[in-house]
């Protein structure tokens, strides 16, 4: 597929088929998170792979909002940052979480990234019990890293609409 059809097809799917995501085709997944550009090569992205579905029920549990539908995925990627290897894991894990994404399109499937760090359980409850020291307790997140995102991957059981018109224009300065 080429690539303007890849940033062209993606889009946040929050509803999928059902159908297991083969070994072979996460494989791939993975190893293009694993090739992202990272902070001074420090190769700080981590990937937690579920395909477990009562653990993928759980994750979703993770936020009273906007985690929900992860519950109906056959597949959850949760990205981590090493924060021993660099303060920038953030970010390299962002970039890293994106290349995944990307590739779901490559291999026909669909994706929906979840934000964890810094994401209170409950919407209500800002300073109460957070959504990475939820995952902890049930998830083998190494201690020197931290859950930036969890992705849903599957099979689209429907066909996203494109994007909707917008002023690009306007969101680049030009010297």
């Amino acid at each position: 597929m080429e690539f303007k059809d890849i940033l062209e097809k993606r889009r946040s799917v929050r509803k999928f088929d059902g159908r297991p995501v083969p070994h072979e085709v996460v494989d791939r997944l993975v190893a293009a998170g694993l090739a992202a550009p990272s902070s001074r090569n420090s190769r700080s992205s981590r990937f937690l792979i579920v395909a477990d579905p009562a653990v993928i029920a759980r994750i979703s549990a993770m936020r009273d909002y906007g985690a929900a539908f992860m519950k109906g995925a056959p597949l959850a990627i949760v990205v981590l940052g090493d924060a021993s290897k660099t303060d920038l894991w953030r970010e390299n894990a962002a970039i890293a979480a994106t290349m995944v994404q990307l590739a779901c399109v490559d291999e026909g499937l669909a994706s929906c990234w979840v934000h964890i760090d810094g994401r209170p359980c409950r919407k209500e409850e800002p300073d109460g019990e957070q959504a990475a020291d939820y995952l902890r307790g049930f998830l083998p997140i190494p201690a020197e890293c931290q859950p930036l995102c969890a992705i849903a991957v599957g099979y689209s059981d429907f066909v996203p609409a494109p994007l909707p018109e917008s002023d690009d224009a306007a969101r680049v300065i030009q010297m």
